[in-house]
């Protein structure tokens, strides 16, 4: 006889085993956030999407199978704006992504869950699910909110990558480009564009420090990459896969193994 192994992903699960997981006093659920983007001449549109959700699937390998822990299909559209000016780009608006947040993560605290992981590998919409994580947290108090950004608090990645890199390669440079060819390198094109900062930035202003500037990709690029994708390779992307898949199994098996915030 054949008996069904519970799967990791929530849309595979039965409603009696969504009932039976949501119970569970650690009832957690993973909902990962990309975006569907240009990513320069080389990288594919899904480039943040694929991140995050092979990411996130490594990780759910790691984590044991008896803990209440579920993924929704991650979010492949997002909130883009900046990358507007490039053909390819297709960008949701802040009030429908809030309110999708809103409602799916009320649904999920209906069923009984008790924690939500938005895990969102694109910079563009930190704030943005910041945001929309304590709005509903206020509608479904029951729920604890918890608004991620992939590569946010990793250690190991200063010995990976120059300051200039982690400070100005904010898209499609280096870590990017090596990070896709590591996982698909079937997407990644041949070009290794390099493109600084096209417009001087004033002193004291960033374009993602302490004061920061509302910049479109168009201010700073022609080719889409901001930063430089030359040097990229499959060695650098398996290193940054490993800190970054080792980062957030641990935290996400910190979370599974407390209680909190009972």
């Amino acid at each position: 006889m054949n008996f069904k192994s519970i799967p990791t992903e929530f849309e595979y699960l039965s409603w009696p085993e969504v009932k039976n997981i949501s119970k569970e006093i650690r009832s957690t659920i993973i909902w990962p956030f990309g975006a569907v983007e240009q990513h320069g001449p080389h990288l594919p549109l899904a480039t943040d999407s694929i991140f995050v959700d092979e990411i996130i699937c490594e990780v759910l390998k790691l984590i044991p199978s008896d803990k209440p822990i579920k993924k929704l299909p991650t979010q492949y559209f997002g909130f883009s704006p900046e990358h507007k000016g490039f053909d390819g780009t297709i960008s949701l608006s802040s009030k429908l992504i809030t309110l999708m947040i809103k409602e799916v993560g009320v649904q999920l605290a209906d069923m009984g869950f008790k924690r939500l992981i938005l895990i969102n590998a694109h910079g563009g919409q930190i704030s943005l699910l910041s945001t929309a994580a304590r709005e509903l947290r206020s509608i479904a108090p029951n729920l604890s909110v918890f608004p991620c950004f992939l590569w946010s608090g990793v250690d190991g990645l200063s010995d990976l990558l120059t300051k200039k890199e982690i400070d100005n390669g904010l898209h499609a440079s280096l870590a990017e480009t090596s990070l896709m060819m590591a996982l698909k390198s079937e997407l990644v094109g041949d070009e290794r564009p390099s493109e600084g900062i096209q417009n001087q930035i004033p002193e004291g202003w960033s374009l993602e420090g302490n004061a920061p500037i509302a910049w479109l990709t168009e201010d700073l690029s022609e080719s889409g990459v901001i930063g430089d994708s030359k040097g990229s390779t499959v060695e650098l992307g398996k290193s940054l896969k490993s800190l970054l898949v080792d980062h957030w199994y641990k935290l996400i098996l910190n979370l599974m193994q407390s209680d909190w915030p009972n």
